[in-house]
């Protein structure tokens, strides 16, 4: 064979799924520019299309996991930190991320918890959280 195929891991996943999103976001006419600001815009998204015939009506899972990646983007971006997966059951929904201040939290769960209750379960809240948490 010529061509070897490429083994996919789950942090290109996450890179993939994370611009994949950014772009459907900015298409829906959602501000997705990995601002800080962008986690109210992600909150926004989840109480306006989380209803019959709205984007979360489908591929919601896809779309959660890519939710997810973007989320744990920008709090790295904030605070530094890395990716850590593991292969195991659920790795895609258990995804973590770990701030440089040792901070750490699972994207995709967060995201879940917004898309099942988005007033109880703010992505800015809980970036506002972390900080908090950091400085002290």
């Amino acid at each position: 064979m010529f061509f070897k195929k490429k083994k996919r891991n789950l942090v290109g996943d996450l890179e993939l799924a994370s611009k994949w999103v950014a772009k459907a976001l900015n298409s829906s006419n959602y501000q997705a520019d990995y601002s800080v600001e962008s986690l109210k815009e992600i909150d926004r998204f989840f109480k306006e299309e989380n209803k019959p015939g709205g984007i979360l009506s489908k591929n919601v899972g896809q779309i959660l996991f890519s939710l997810g990646a973007y989320v744990g983007d920008i709090f790295i971006k904030e605070f530094g930190g890395k990716w850590v997966t593991d292969d195991g059951k659920d790795a895609e929904i258990n995804v973590q991320v770990v701030l440089d201040n040792g901070i750490s939290f699972l994207p995709v769960v967060s995201c879940m918890k917004s898309y099942q209750d988005c007033q109880e379960n703010s992505l800015y809240t809980l970036y506002l959280a972390i900080k908090q948490a950091a400085s002290e």
